[in-house]
């Protein structure tokens, strides 16, 4: 998983887009304990931006859409006056994968949709709780990104993943496990793809998501919250398959919340053990 906005999951910056910032340097910003509790009121998304920011860590996390169909004031039309094409929602019927190494997906069709679909699948484990886990964060690693990279982006990670002051402050301990009686949650929601660029063999995706984050279960001081985020990953292929090479992420975006009231920890804890993940396709 990555470390960035509200949960603990990363925020990465590059200089190609006055969006993200101008450095071209990659940082991760690490957050303070949320100080609400179960049972709460929604939290306002401009009062929950406790960060501590370590510069310089590269962390991973996904992908961006902008609303659409949010009215029409002709300001987001093409010259003649109709929308731009939008990617298409309905499933292809193809199938996304024809393997998996370990547990994660592998073996994506070398063409955008299978980019796509590698694209989604990387940022929902990338999100998971296994990126807490040395061993399981160390195979994710080397599954996902470019050889090239990983060796770079591990090291990073760990030091990320291992900072005791960060695992304090979002309830885990030294070894990124929860309290006795409480359960981590971290969890990636796909939304919706787009690819913005691709060549034979490489392709910019865009990834969509919603994520949910904290610890459920009496006594929690970091309750399951959701985020929105949108990550941009450079992918390459390489020894028949793609591989991430480079990303960057930004807020939203973000649906107006309703009021429905929070679940109980009894109730959230149950849901997280009993609904599975799926493997993700264009």
């Amino acid at each position: 998983m990555s470390l960035g906005d509200d949960h603990g999951y990363g925020d990465s910056s590059r200089g190609d887009d006055g969006g993200y910032g101008g450095s071209g340097q990659t940082r991760t910003r690490l957050p303070d304990r949320p100080g609400d509790v179960y049972g709460g009121a929604r939290r306002g998304r401009s009062s929950s931006r406790s960060l501590i920011t370590v510069v310089g860590v590269v962390v991973l996390l996904i992908a961006a859409i902008a609303f659409a169909n949010r009215g029409d004031d002709g300001s987001s039309g093409t010259a003649d006056g109709n929308k731009p094409d939008s990617a298409p929602t309905a499933a292809s019927g193809q199938r996304p994968v024809k393997s998996k190494t370990g547990d994660i997906p592998s073996g994506f069709a070398h063409d955008e949709q299978g980019a796509q679909s590698a694209a989604t699948n990387y940022g929902v484990v990338l999100g998971s709780t296994g990126m807490f886990d040395a061993a399981q964060r160390h195979a994710i690693v080397n599954t996902v990104y470019a050889p090239e990279g990983a060796a770079a982006r591990q090291s990073d990670l760990d030091k990320a993943y291992s900072n005791e002051k960060f695992l304090t402050n979002i309830g885990l301990d030294k070894n990124g496990a929860a309290p006795n009686g409480q359960t981590f949650i971290s969890r990636v929601v796909p939304v919706g793809t787009k690819v913005t660029s691709a060549t034979a063999d490489s392709a910019t995706v865009e990834l969509w998501y919603t994520s949910l984050f904290g610890l459920s279960g009496q006594g929690s001081t970091n309750p399951v919250s959701e985020s929105w985020y949108t990550t941009t990953y450079e992918l390459k292929w390489i020894s028949g398959d793609w591989k991430v090479t480079d990303f960057t992420q930004k807020d939203g975006p973000v649906p107006v919340g309703r009021d429905q009231k929070a679940s109980t920890a009894d109730d959230m804890t149950k849901a997280v053990e009993e609904y599975g993940g799926f493997t993700y396709a264009r």
